[in-house]
Order: structure tokens, then sequence, then C-alpha cells
């Protein structure tokens, strides 16, 4: 038996419904151009998790995806254009948004892409120029 913590999340209809077990790799801000235009906002909150923690328990089928970058493909409920995650094969990660998580408190650890960022952000937080080097970055960090 796990003691692993559960979390369910969905698009904004209800017809992809997904569970993600145990805890984030990491949660931040993205500021990157691709992010920012997807999310259709100046900043996205990500949550990293190990593929195997996440699952489409329902409407699998209803996903939509979009491969702009070999870095990310990008999926979405076809029914209410709701987006659900991004799978970055790359990082061996998936980002479930944050927002469509509202059992998880959110707690950023950190902002990457910061040299795209057109709202900047005084937060105390580490702002990465890209991603951390162990994730392939340079792992160099800017000023706020």
């Amino acid at each position: 038996m796990s003691d692993d913590k559960t979390y369910h999340g969905a698009c904004f209809c209800g017809a992809v419904q997904l569970r993600v077990t145990g805890e984030p790799e990491a949660m931040g801000y993205c500021h990157c151009e691709d992010c920012r235009h997807w999310s259709a906002g100046p900043v996205n909150a990500f949550t990293l998790w190990k593929p195997e923690a996440v699952e489409v328990v329902q409407g699998a089928d209803t996903l939509g995806s979009y491969h702009r970058t070999p870095a990310s493909l990008r999926k979405w409920c076809r029914s209410c254009g709701g987006h659900v995650l991004t799978e970055h094969p790359g990082m061996g990660l998936i980002d479930v948004y944050a927002a469509i998580l509202p059992e998880l408190t959110f707690e950023p650890a950190l902002h990457v892409h910061y040299q795209e960022s057109v709202l900047r952000l005084a937060d105390g937080l580490p702002k990465m120029r890209d991603v951390p080097a162990e994730l392939g970055g340079t792992g160099e960090t800017l000023d706020e």
C-alpha cells in the first residue's frame, strides 16, 4: 500500500481527467515565448512529474496534441480547448499545468527562461536564463 499523495485534475469542461501521484519533481514559472503563447498569459505556472506519476483516467481519446518542437508535446481537450499537460521527452518529465490541480499546494522554486520574460517578478526565487544544467540548460541565473 502506497502512502503517496494523489491529486486529481481536469480540463475546462471535465471531459479529460487525470491523476498524478506523489510529489512533483519541480514547480515554478516558465517565461518562454512558446509557453506564453500557449497559455495566453505573460507567464506559465508548471508542475513537473515523472511520466509514471501521471495517468489520464478519462478522455484520453479526447486529447489533441501539438508538437511544435522536439522539446515539447502539448496536449489539450478537443471538446473545450482546455490545456492539460505538456510532455517533455528530452527531460523525461511531464508538465501538468498547476492551474488544473486544485488540491496541490503550488510552491514554486524557480523561474525558467527568464531572459524571455515580459513580466518581471521580484519574488526572491532564482531566475534561470534557460533551465537548470541538470535538465540540459546553462544553469545560469539572472538578476531580478
